[in-house]
């Protein structure tokens, strides 16, 4: 049990007497190491979820959260199905779909694309398209036989603008007397959108329901229903259950399958800076173990005349424990205290430091993120701080148990 006066003491130490100005710098330098430790690993940490997040909500603005398959690529029935799906109290929005690999021309320009069918008035229930038009409108593609709405990246690419043409041609093929031909089909563009992401912007074509059906023969079949949930990170387990409910020979996949290496590789990368940036603390907290090794040595004449006058090697221990926790603690809380600060306002920073130095860190005609994004977690400061307090705990170890160990004769003897 920690009693009062051990506490004092221990207060006393930290505190700067005339001839202890080195012991006392060292213990400012861990101090202020240890803070330096926290409040960049905050930082840094915070930024990184800012980064991820920015990307899972760009990516889920237009990837399904879940997605309901056919067996044989495609599902029969389908408004039944849907019906079913929207049952579920987790599910927002549900809409239909079909997609095929194709490829674009217009002129000398050829590009595979990923073609998807959808219904404009449902599509926007499970994804963000139609908020992301840069050029034209997603209803136009029922407004007009044989439309199509194309990525930005893929519309300047081709050259095209909202009112031209282009061919689009599918695998599926036609038998003629020369043999076997692709389907080709003339399309208007009418309408252009921007996500932010290379995947989509570059490489995905929207058509009408209909006319893709027609296209590439699906009858009034589709490839699956895509779905929106109220809690995505929910999407296994609510998708398993609609499986369960609908009792229908169907596959069912999620977000957490369909990009899995994607995220797998930024939890990678937060880990691997995790452990670098907790070296900085690991450093902050060995330079505790050399201070409290200079303390124990110069006040091994106090550590006598305590133990003379009955204080127990425990008590001893627990003095210099509580050193070296008050210094840890101290450079944790201004740690804990900067690293919020820093991550809450790192959006405001970025674009003053940018404007200092008269430069661009990230560049909107380089990168889709051009703002440095912030997501501070309470997840990550309990785990900060328990880092920061566990090594500084473990680094007054060996020094308070030298403290312990030292006799009062030895000491006392040349004083």
């Amino acid at each position: 049990m920690i009693r009062l006066l051990e506490l004092r003491i221990a207060l006393r130490y930290t505190q700067a007497a005339r001839k202890d100005h080195f012991i006392s710098f060292i213990s400012l330098t861990s101090m202020l190491g240890i803070a330096l430790g926290v409040s960049a690993l905050i930082t840094v940490l915070s930024v990184m979820n800012g980064f991820e997040k920015e990307l899972r909500e760009r990516m889920l603005g237009m990837a399904a959260h879940a997605s309901l398959l056919g067996l044989e690529g495609n599902l029969p029935r389908w408004r039944e199905v849907a019906e079913e799906a929207m049952a579920h109290d987790q599910v927002l929005g549900a809409a239909p779909y079909i997609e095929g690999q194709g490829m674009l021309s217009r002129g000398a320009q050829t590009v595979g694309v990923m073609v998807r069918g959808v219904d404009p008035d449902l599509e926007k229930t499970v994804s963000e398209v139609d908020g992301k038009m840069v050029a034209g409108t997603l209803k136009s593609l029922n407004q007009h036989r044989f439309g199509m709405v194309l990525g930005a990246e893929l519309a300047t690419r081709l050259g095209v603008t909202v009112g031209e043409q282009v061919t689009l041609m599918v695998p599926k093929g036609s038998v003629t007397p020369a043999g076997l031909v692709p389907r080709m089909r003339r399309f208007t563009v009418t309408g252009i959108f921007e996500v932010g992401m290379h995947e989509f912007d570059s490489g995905l074509a929207l058509l009408a329901l209909g006319d893709s059906g027609k296209l590439l023969r699906m009858g009034d079949e589709v490839s699956g229903v895509r779905l929106r949930l109220s809690d995505l990170y929910q999407a296994p387990r609510v998708v398993r259950e609609i499986a369960e409910r609908t009792q229908r020979p169907f596959r069912v996949t999620d977000w957490t399958r369909q990009h899995a290496n994607f995220f797998r590789a930024i939890q990678m990368e937060k880990r691997v800076m995790f452990i670098i940036l907790t070296l900085i603390i690991a450093v902050a907290a060995f330079n505790i173990v050399s201070t409290m090794v200079m303390v124990v040595t110069d006040k091994a004449a106090d550590i006598a005349i305590l133990r003379t006058l009955g204080s127990r090697p425990s008590d001893i221990l627990t003095l210099f424990m509580l050193q070296g926790v008050i210094i840890g603690g101290v450079g944790t809380a201004l740690g804990l205290v900067g690293g919020v600060s820093l991550a809450l306002n790192v959006e405001r920073i970025v674009p003053a430091i940018e404007r200092l130095f008269e430069t661009e860190f990230l560049s909107a005609e380089i990168y889709y993120i051009s703002t440095v994004p912030s997501d501070l977690r309470s997840s990550d400061l309990y785990t900060i701080t328990a880092v920061a307090l566990t090594l500084t705990l473990l680094a007054t170890l060996y020094p308070a148990w030298k403290g312990s160990k030292v006799q009062p004769a030895e000491s006392l003897r040349y004083e």
